[in-house]
C-alpha cells in the first residue's frame, strides 16, 4: 500500500469533506491540467525542508529516500505537491511531511484517508 499526501498554500479547510473538495478542485486545476505552472516559492522551500532529511529519489543510491518518484520538486505545480510515497516508508515520512506541513502553516490533506494531518 501506498501513501499520498497532498499539501498545499491557503486556508485549512474546516472539516474532511470541505477538504476532499478543496483537494479535488487543486489538483484538477494544477496537477491533472496540460498547463504547467512553477511551484510557489512557499512550495519550494517545502520541498527543501523534506529533502533536507530524506534525498530526492534521483539521487538515492542506498535505497533511504521515501519518495515514489522524483525529482520530488515535478510533483509540485503552483501552490500545491503532491507526494506519493513507498509503502515501507510511509508511516515515518508521511508523519514527518505532515509535521513540516504545519510548521509552515500548508494544509496537508492525507489522500487515501480521505482526511487532514495532522
Amino acid at each position: 500500500m501506498s501513501c499520498d499526501l497532498a499539501v498545499w498554500e491557503g486556508e485549512r479547510p474546516t472539516d474532511d469533506k470541505t477538504v476532499g473538495r478543496v483537494f479535488s478542485e487543486l489538483y484538477d486545476r494544477y496537477i491533472d491540467s496540460q498547463i504547467e505552472e512553477p511551484p510557489s516559492e512557499r512550495i519550494s522551500t517545502y520541498v527543501a525542508a523534506l529533502l533536507e532529511r530524506w534525498g530526492d529519489l534521483t539521487e538515492d543510491e542506498e535505497g533511504a529516500s521515501p519518495w515514489s518518484t522524483g525529482p520530488l520538486i515535478r510533483e509540485a505545480s503552483g501552490p500545491l505537491i503532491y507526494l506519493p510515497m513507498r509503502s515501507s516508508m510511509a508511516e515515518e515520512s508521511s508523519a514527518y511531511a505532515a509535521a513540516v506541513a504545519e510548521s509552515m502553516d500548508l494544509v496537508c490533506f492525507d489522500v487515501q484517508q480521505k482526511r487532514l494531518r495532522p
